[in-house]
């Protein structure tokens, strides 16, 4: 094997990598825990974010895991467009059933604000999906990033790395164009992020 393949060999087993371990279920789920931080209580709050984790993550990744098994779906990573509405309208449903659950068991607002950011987020996704294959996995790692940015403090500036980092690795594996992966740290990053502190803003406001 020449220098030139090894090099390409050993950059796609990274991308691969990088795709596996920050992929959305994964990144959101991060979030997702960490979401009751801002809070008193914590870490004894912490499982309030886990049940959100059920919901948003786990479920619907379960179901499209299934899916992919039926052949319904060409893959976890739902890399044909035309599939990725429906996949999407499921895991609304997962979303709304979980905000329901966690408004009845008295969650704390700080987890309610992160799922209903998540559902902002998935319903703009859906809607460019439409029309353009949106990377996901920027979306993703961008909005988490981000927002756990906005509720630790600059100290955790480092975790911004993380979105060029992913998106590189998305067109690496040749599952995104530039522009997608772009589109979709402006969505997650931009969109999700600033979703996230105005719906925090109004929190504090009700309280």
């Amino acid at each position: 094997m020449g220098r030139e393949q090894t090099v390409m060999v050993i950059r796609n087993r990274v991308a691969l990598f990088l795709s596996a371990v920050f992929q959305p279920p994964v990144t959101v789920a991060a979030l997702l825990m960490l979401s009751p931080v801002i809070e008193p209580g914590f870490p004894g709050t912490i499982w309030f974010g886990a049940l959100a984790v059920l919901f948003v993550c786990v479920l619907p990744f379960a179901a499209v895991l299934l899916l992919v098994r039926l052949g319904k779906v060409s893959d976890h990573h739902v890399s044909e467009r035309r599939q990725r509405a429906p996949v999407m309208g499921m895991a609304m449903l997962s979303l709304l059933a979980g905000l329901g659950v966690l408004t009845v068991v008295k969650s704390p607002v700080s987890v309610i604000v992160m799922v209903l950011t998540i559902v902002g987020s998935v319903v703009v996704l859906a809607v460019i999906s439409l029309f353009w294959k949106i990377s996901g996995h920027a979306g993703a790692i961008a909005l988490s990033t981000g927002i756990a940015l906005l509720m630790l403090g600059p100290p955790w500036l480092p975790l911004l790395l993380l979105i060029p980092a992913v998106s590189w690795s998305r067109v690496v594996l040749r599952a995104h164009t530039v522009a997608e992966v772009v589109m979709g740290v402006l969505v997650g990053g931009g969109v999700a992020s600033g979703l996230w502190w105005l719906l925090r803003e109004l929190m504090i406001l009700a309280h």
